[in-house]
């Protein structure tokens, strides 16, 4: 299976390369999309040299300045979904995903449209330096969202995702308006709408390694209350599923 992983990057200048080395140590077909914000660091230039080091495996798409994760994914996308890929590859540049998961997520892919880095089903984990709030604000969060919006999954603002092209075809982009990380809440509800089969894969999610971490309290109550907004957008195909079925 010829997968490409997407990486949106921000002053990732001291995970980039090792991403990069973990990633192609794998015995999987990779290819690596690199979407860089302008990073102040030098993450852009060293993108730009490791793709030189792996002709054919990176590509990179430099953005003029920090324009959000939502638009990363979508410019993301729109790019790969024009090429040969099988399937795609939500990913975070710091370590927070390990890399190795994506073995398992494969196949698991294999009878699923999408496959979910769970953190909050049987064997999955968080890193236990996490303080006390953050890990019970994060299982809270996943509660909230999963039950204001009915979804059978465990964790549901996973952001470690695999997705098989022809399933990401199908999705509506541009009814997608989240900005953060109810974008990705939004994203697995709609696939949750449209009735794709969502399979979740155990993975740990560790710290960043190196460099500072992008999530506050803020963004994560902000995110709990946009999900009311992202249960009322999607009425339509909510009805459209229940007359279906009928």
């Amino acid at each position: 299976m010829h997968i490409t992983v997407i990486t949106p990057t921000y002053n990732e200048a001291e995970n980039l390369p090792k991403l990069v080395s973990a990633l192609f140590s794998l015995p999987l077909d990779l290819y690596l999309l690199i979407v860089d914000d302008n990073s102040p660091d030098g993450t852009g230039q060293i993108a730009n040299e490791l793709a030189l080091k792996h002709p054919g495996r990176i590509g990179v798409l430099h953005r003029p300045g920090k324009m959000g994760l939502r638009s990363a994914y979508l410019n993301g996308f729109q790019k790969i979904l024009d090429g040969d890929a099988q399937a795609i590859v939500q990913m975070d540049a710091d370590f927070s995903h390990d890399p190795s998961a994506l073995v398992e997520m494969t196949k698991l892919l294999e009878t699923c449209d999408v496959v979910l880095g769970s953190r909050y089903m049987q064997g999955g984990s968080v890193d236990q330096r996490w303080p006390a709030w953050r890990k019970s604000l994060s299982a809270f969060g996943n509660f909230y969202a999963r039950s204001i919006l009915g979804l059978p999954l465990r964790d549901v603002t996973t952001g470690y995702r695999m997705w098989r092209s022809d399933a990401l075809r199908q999705m509506p982009f541009e009814r997608i308006h989240s900005s953060g990380y109810v974008f990705l809440v939004e994203m697995a509800y709609l696939a949750h709408c449209l009735e794709f089969k969502i399979g979740e894969s155990p993975i740990h999610f560790a710290d960043r390694r190196w460099g500072k971490s992008k999530m506050s309290l803020k963004i994560q109550v902000e995110a709990a209350l946009r999900i009311w907004q992202v249960w009322w957008n999607y009425r339509d195909l909510r009805q459209a599923g229940k007359s279906a079925r009928l």
